[in-house]
């Protein structure tokens, strides 16, 4: 890293702070989309599998009709497989559709609740 850093000692001065390793976990998610109805986890496993370890492949579905949703994610162990994974992946057939491979975006969380309740409703007039 090439940024610097400080920090604020005692005396209230800025004063150079040493660059923190960060540590993070080496694998990498990719989100499969497109999928099939018939594709399932063990079938998205065998797929991403030739090109590295794959430690985890889900293909999501409906919580009510347990039906595929048509998309999925793969995680890789490490990133430079991941990355071929997609290169070699990406706009292919699978299962008789073409699937679309990225690597996964963080889900954005929002800031506050669910939308407002409104007004109590029925008709005219106050309380």
């Amino acid at each position: 890293m090439d940024a610097e850093f400080t920090t604020m000692c005692e005396t209230g001065t800025p004063e150079k702070a040493e660059p923190r390793e960060i540590t993070r976990d080496m694998s990498k998610k990719l989100f499969v989309g497109s999928l099939s109805w018939d594709t399932n986890d063990e079938g998205l496993r065998n797929a991403f599998g030739t090109h590295g370890e794959v430690s985890e492949a889900v293909v999501i579905s409906d919580r009510d009709t347990g039906r595929s949703r048509g998309f999925g994610f793969v995680t890789f162990e490490d990133d430079e497989a991941a990355d071929k994974a997609v290169a070699a992946l990406n706009g292919t057939d699978l299962d008789g559709r073409t699937i679309r491979v990225d690597v996964a975006q963080a889900k954005q969380r929002s800031n506050g609740g669910g939308g407002g309740g409104g007004g109590r409703g029925g008709y005219g007039g106050s309380w």
